[in-house]
């Protein structure tokens, strides 16, 4: 394996341990936040990023964190790129990384989203049952369409009475 090639592996090993600053059970590899990692024409390590939406606050705080566990790593110089598109989809999120949300109280996101089908529909779309996190039950109602941060939404357990925030699916 040549320097090149050895540098990006051990760079995407670095990041795995990178948690989403709003979410630190989950690294933003799992959450498909870590898109790329390459070497630059100039040679520099890049590092690509999508964020869950364009006005996600975290982003600066992740990019600041990719930076630290580089120069930690002693990586040498790389640069964060901020890519919009392909637009983020939940579809992104390992396996994993839903697990650990519902372990941690969080409902993962149900449902695939990247279809590039999307049907007409005159009729209105038969309500999501969100299942709680903590015991499972799908008698659970939506409080408000955003949680603790806007890529959420706020449900409560009719059972448990537990609310707990739904990961929304887009």
């Amino acid at each position: 394996m040549n320097t090149a090639n050895a540098s990006i592996e051990r760079a995407w090993d670095v990041l795995e341990a990178v948690p989403d600053p709003e979410i630190p059970v989950v690294s933003i590899r799992e959450l498909g936040i870590l898109r790329e990692v390459r070497h630059g024409d100039d040679g520099v390590l890049e590092v690509v990023i999508t964020p869950t939406y364009s006005g996600c606050p975290a982003m600066s705080q992740i990019a600041e964190d990719i930076a630290q566990a580089i120069d930690r790593a002693e990586l040498g110089a790389h640069r964060i790129e901020t890519v919009l598109a392909p637009a983020w989809t939940t579809d992104w999120i390992t396996d994993e990384a839903r697990e650990k949300l519902r372990r941690y109280g969080i409902a993962p996101p149900t449902g695939a989203c990247s279809s590039t089908e999307k049907p007409i529909r005159f009729v209105p779309y038969r309500k999501e049952t969100i299942a709680c996190p903590r015991c499972g039950s799908t008698h659970t109602e939506k409080l408000a369409q955003f949680g603790s941060t806007a890529c959420k939404a706020l449900y409560r357990c009719i059972d448990c009475r537990e609310p707990f925030d739904y990961f929304k699916p887009y």
